[in-house]
């Protein structure tokens, strides 16, 4: 019998799955105002996912994950179809992880690699592969590898990085962004800036993640919203302070998506003639990004797994390894991944095409939050365990539905910094994404409505 996920390794499972440093030059780019864009998300997006997480965790300490929580509420159909947008979100935002991850280790060997779109994508897949071969070890190697790096290359560099950045204040070096009031709270113009909201949301995604390894868990009921609690303090702490940090330094034309956080740490490191520092922080980096990368590839897998015992999978997918995990859905993960890694040969633009996927993946996952936030409004508060107050549920509850809608709606909009064509373009293609990615969820139903009628007859 496997034993129990321990308390601070939930916690770090929450965080590293959530808290990244990738994101940070991409919400560092709209200045200021970040703190507006990040105070917005919070109250509108992460407490009310948040919450309801939580809530779902303590309704039943059996079955966790998302398909399991929508299920409850709509059905096995609509649970394939919430746990699929989870799963193929995943596998379209890989890559930008990836991407984020090479041009880190260009710092480990040539900076000028960090353009060079063939040693990215070699790199790319060799990490991904590399990753998925990790995880066929099973969720406690999974959990040991994700609380290690996540502790060492995510928070202790995001806390080298907000020190960095108070230094540079207190030194009286100058500041590239102000922080008065006009700076602070967005233009009227706010849809052209409010891509910010994409980049924020987007790092708020998979507080629900955890949620899969409820059976895992030591008393889920009580631990899992007292994890989710600390999770989220720790998030806002690193994420604002550290998205600050780079936009005092560094000009927003200059900002680099790619790797734009070494581009900071190297500009940092510079000015305190501390640049011996610099491969050092590449390597913690690079081990956080990957091992946080963990759970994204096994928690979404898993959850797959969850519809494939229902009978909306072949029943190949269902084989497990000795250490009871669906390798052929892991596998079947890296094709896909690989797939998508492979198109940013034909791009013209790293930094488009960094953002396509992540406002793709993001508006996909997003569809999946609304099917959440339906869910706890259609169900009844749970019987025990943690219940969040009835008026405070329905407001997190709409508040969350507005910010996905909204959300989705300004992922049709190009970021400042992409090169783009025509917008109209752009939002066209975004929307046959989100087509093709749909796709074969009516061919799921339709295999388990014969699969069903094979088997009564």
């Amino acid at each position: 019998m496997n034993s129990k996920i321990p308390f601070f390794s939930l916690v770090m499972l929450i965080v590293a799955a959530i808290d990244s440093i990738r994101t940070l030059p991409t919400t560092a780019f709209f200045g200021s105002s970040l703190i507006f864009y990040y105070f917005l998300s919070s109250v509108l997006f992460l407490f009310p996912v948040a919450l309801i997480s939580a809530e779902f965790a303590s309704r039943n300490s059996e079955e966790g994950g998302i398909f399991n929580w929508i299920r409850q509420a709509f059905g096995d159909r609509i649970g394939v179809l919430a746990v699929w947008l989870q799963w193929i979100n995943t596998m379209v935002w890989y890559p930008t992880i990836l991407l984020f991850i090479s041009g880190t280790t260009t710092y480990l060997v040539n900076a000028s690699f960090a353009g060079n779109k063939m040693y990215l994508l070699i790199s790319s897949l060799a990490t991904f592969w590399i990753l998925t071969f990790l995880n066929l070890k099973g969720i406690q190697v999974s959990v040991k590898i994700n609380s290690l790096c996540g502790l060492i290359g995510t928070l202790l560099p995001m806390g080298i990085l907000i020190i960095l950045g108070i230094c540079w204040i207190l030194s009286g070096n100058s500041c590239v962004v102000s922080f008065s009031w006009k700076d602070l709270i967005p233009s009227t113009t706010f849809l052209n800036s409010s891509n910010a909201i994409v980049t924020i949301m987007a790092s708020f995604l998979g507080m629900e993640l955890a949620g899969v390894h409820v059976r895992d868990i030591h008393n889920p009921q009580k631990n899992f919203p007292i994890a989710i609690g600390y999770s989220v303090l720790i998030l806002l702490t690193t994420l604002v302070l550290g998205s600050l940090s780079i936009a005092v330094v560094v000009p927003q034309e200059d900002i680099r998506f790619v790797d734009g956080v070494m581009q900071t740490f190297t500009l940092f490191l510079s000015t305190f003639k501390l640049t011996f520092l610099v491969p050092l922080l590449a390597f913690l980096i690079i081990l956080g990004s990957t091992g946080g990368s963990v759970n994204w590839l096994l928690s979404p897998a898993k959850g797959l797994m969850q519809a494939a015992e229902k009978g909306f999978l072949p029943v190949y997918f269902l084989h497990k390894n000795r250490n009871g995990v669906a390798y052929r859905i892991l596998i079947l993960q890296a094709i896909v991944v690989s797939i998508f890694c492979c198109a940013m040969h034909f791009v013209q633009s790293a930094n488009t095409y960094y953002w396509f996927l992540m406002a793709l993946s993001t508006g996909l996952y997003m569809l999946m939050y609304i099917l959440l936030f339906l869910a706890a409004l259609k169900l009844k508060r749970p019987d025990s365990g943690y219940k969040i107050p009835k008026g405070i549920r329905t407001g997190s509850c709409i508040a969350g539905l507005v910010a996905c809608v909204m959300t989705i709606i300004v992922g049709f909009q190009p970021a400042p910094g992409t090169v783009v064509d025509n917008k109209i373009t752009y939002s066209l293609i975004v929307i046959t994404g989100f087509f093709l990615m749909l796709l074969p969820v009516p061919i799921l139903w339709q295999y388990k409505r014969k699969r069903s009628q094979i088997l009564v007859e």
